[in-house]
């Protein structure tokens, strides 16, 4: 098959493609058409013919048939005018009139089957067409065959030109819509790259920023843009990962400087500020920690094997959080299952996502409350605080990164939640918030659960 770049040229020679078709397709049908339109006539007129000579056999007093013909009927049947020919045969196939020399039949003596059918038969050289009908004569059958010879068939063409026409003329809409559908189907089958190309586009995201428009069969118009966007997107995806890259570099180098610091504030006397300086350092490392998580997070892959016990993982989380809520004057409760819960995924991300969603609600529980750790079999966790929560209206916008509102505190920089979402989501998991009936948020993950070994 022929290839083009050029989308002007692929239009033209597939459109003269449909419209070879199309004159191909069109006189087999107007042939198929006339031929039937031709046939029809013909059956017709030989009908007609052999009515009339019907109509003019008559009885004699001894019984004998006799055929009168009118001078024009004469004429017609002539030998001279040579173009019609009649033969009245009684049921033996003896023939009882002709309008030929000899007693010979114009077709062979037909039966039920073949009587008012269109047969064609060669005579005395030449080729007939007519037809046979049985009459009944008195008391006497008899068989009517007239034929016409088929050099002499000029005189049928008005009938036909009249007769044809109007059956034919209906056939103009449909090719008409066939063109139209063709054309429809081309222009199709040339923007099908471009689609593709298209939807490619469309599904390109910060998670599949090295996926490039498919060249292959791209139009030579189209060709330079699709090469552009594909360059640009290199740049984009250089720039995004110079952008993780320092990203994650800053906060590596962040973390010994704070940790020194750290260090030194402890060996400080206790004097008014130096809690205050505690907290703000514990806040700039929860930050570095968090952006470091969300680094990691982009190139993390779990494997099909990858395994962690959902309840162990809420149980370390529980034990690891316990002295900040009582040092809050608040509570930790886990409820649920005791039995291992596995589910598939990565337990150090997993563990994180569970730290995070607890440590949030300890932030935002009462004091003199709990918050409770509730794990099911199915895969579940839930994080139930006594606080506020959640409105209606930023149940879909609290997981955004960077999203802070009134009910933050002021602390970390709404990184946590959008976290847990990436985390849950690299998982195949769901997550959820709701309001308790009694008060305070409910923060559900459920992930799938790992195969049986």
């Amino acid at each position: 098959m022929f290839r083009f770049n050029s989308m002007m040229s692929r239009v033209i020679f597939l459109h003269v493609l449909a419209i070879v078709v199309a004159a191909i397709v069109m006189p087999l049908v107007l042939y198929w058409q006339l031929s039937a339109a031709v046939e029809r006539l013909q059956r017709q007129a030989m009908l007609d013919q052999a009515e009339t000579l019907a109509n003019s056999l008559s009885v004699n007093a001894d019984g004998t048939l006799a055929l009168n013909l009118g001078a024009a009927l004469r004429h017609q049947y002539s030998q001279q005018y040579g173009r019609y020919f009649y033969v009245v045969m009684d049921e033996a196939g003896s023939v009882l009139f002709s309008s030929r020399h000899g007693d010979m039949q114009l077709f062979r003596v037909p039966d039920s089957s073949t009587a008012g059918k269109l047969t064609k038969s060669r005579s005395d050289g030449g080729a007939v067409s007519g037809i046979s009908i049985r009459k009944q004569v008195g008391k006497q059958r008899v068989w009517i065959q007239v034929a016409e010879d088929l050099a002499h068939r000029d005189v049928l063409i008005d009938d036909v030109i009249t007769n044809f026409i109007p059956h034919v003329a209906w056939l103009t809409l449909p090719v008409l819509i066939l063109l139209l559908a063709s054309d429809i189907g081309i222009f199709r089958l040339v923007m099908r790259p471009v689609l593709l190309a298209s939807n490619e586009a469309a599904h390109i995201t910060p998670d599949r920023i090295n996926a490039r428009l498919p060249v292959a069969g791209i139009p030579g118009e189209i060709m330079p843009l699709v090469i552009a966007v594909n360059q640009a997107f290199d740049r984009l995806e250089e720039g995004y990962r110079k952008q993780k890259e320092f990203t994650a570099d800053a906060a590596h180098e962040l973390r010994t400087p704070l940790a020194v610091l750290r260090t030194r504030i402890e060996l400080l006397p206790d004097q008014p500020g130096i809690a205050a300086l505690r907290h703000d350092v514990e806040m700039v490392s929860r930050v570095i920690g968090q952006l470091l998580d969300a680094n990691e997070l982009e190139t993390l892959v779990i494997g099909e094997s990858d395994a962690a016990d959902l309840q162990l993982i809420s149980t370390e989380v529980a034990q690891m959080i316990a002295p900040l809520a009582l040092s809050s004057n608040k509570n930790i409760e886990l409820t649920g299952t005791r039995d291992p819960v596995m589910v598939r995924g990565n337990a150090e991300m997993i563990h994180r996502a569970v730290r995070n969603l607890v440590e949030n609600a300890l932030r935002h529980t009462r004091p003199d409350t709990s918050v409770e750790i509730s794990v099911e079999a199915g895969g579940k966790v839930s994080i139930l605080d006594d606080g506020e929560g959640v409105p209606a209206a930023t149940r879909d916008t609290i997981f955004k990164r960077y999203w802070r509102r009134d009910r933050e505190t002021g602390n970390g920089a709404g990184l946590g939640l959008s976290i847990v979402k990436k985390i849950v989501a690299v998982h195949g998991g769901t997550i959820a918030v709701e309001n308790r009936p009694t008060g305070g948020a409910v923060f559900s993950m459920t992930f799938p659960l790992a195969r049986p070994r």
